[in-house]
C-alpha cells in the first residue's frame, strides 16, 4: 500500500514546491508606462529631410514615436510534410506616433492575429528556411508586418521591429 502511495506523494510534494518556487521568483509587474517616447533624429551619416529644430523654427511640433512591445512572443511552427519541423519564436514592438500606445493595446488582438497570420505565410513559403535571418528575408518579413500594422492602427504605424527572433529544430 505504502509503495502505491510514495510516488503520488512524491509528485504532490514535488508540484507544491514548484508552485511555490514560481510565486516566489515571479518577477515584478512593469511599470504601467513601459514605453519611452525617443525623438525621430536621423543617424550620423544618413540622408536629412529637416531636424526636430528645423521643424520647432517653422512652428510645427517635434515629431516623436513611441515604441510598444507586444506582451507575448510569436510561435510559429515550420512544417515539413506531416510534421513540425522546425519552431521559430519572435518578439515583436510596434513603433507608432506619440500617444498611440493605449490603442495599440487596446488593438492588440487583432494586431496579433494579423502578425501571425503573417508569420505563418512567411513559415509556408520558406521564410524561415535555412539562413532565416539573410537582410533580403528579414526586409520582406518587416515589410509584410509594417503592412500588417498599417491595416490595423493606420498610417500612424510607422515600423515594426523584430527584437527577438529565434529558430529551434525539433
Amino acid at each position: 500500500m505504502i509503495k502505491k502511495l510514495l510516488p503520488i506523494l512524491l509528485a504532490l510534494i514535488g508540484t507544491g514546491a514548484g508552485i511555490g518556487a514560481g510565486i516566489m521568483l515571479k518577477p515584478a509587474p512593469p511599470p504601467e508606462e513601459e514605453v519611452a517616447a525617443v525623438d525621430c533624429i536621423a543617424p550620423e551619416g544618413a540622408v536629412s529631410h529637416g531636424t526636430v529644430e528645423d521643424a520647432s523654427e517653422h512652428g510645427a511640433e517635434p515629431v516623436t514615436n513611441e515604441y510598444v512591445k507586444l506582451t507575448n512572443q510569436f510561435i510559429v511552427p515550420v512544417m515539413s510534410e506531416e510534421r513540425v519541423q522546425a519552431l521559430v519564436v519572435a518578439s515583436l514592438s510596434v513603433e507608432v506616433t506619440q500617444g498611440m500606445t493605449e490603442t495599440v493595446y487596446a488593438r492588440e488582438p487583432k494586431l496579433r492575429d494579423v502578425f501571425l497570420q503573417i508569420l505563418f505565410d512567411h513559415a509556408n513559403i520558406g521564410g524561415f528556411d535555412g539562413s532565416f535571418t539573410a537582410g533580403q528575408r528579414m526586409d520582406i518579413l518587416r515589410s509584410a508586418l509594417l503592412d500588417g500594422a498599417r491595416s490595423v492602427l493606420g498610417p500612424e504605424a510607422r515600423d515594426v521591429l523584430i527584437t527577438e527572433i529565434a529558430r529551434q529544430d525539433a
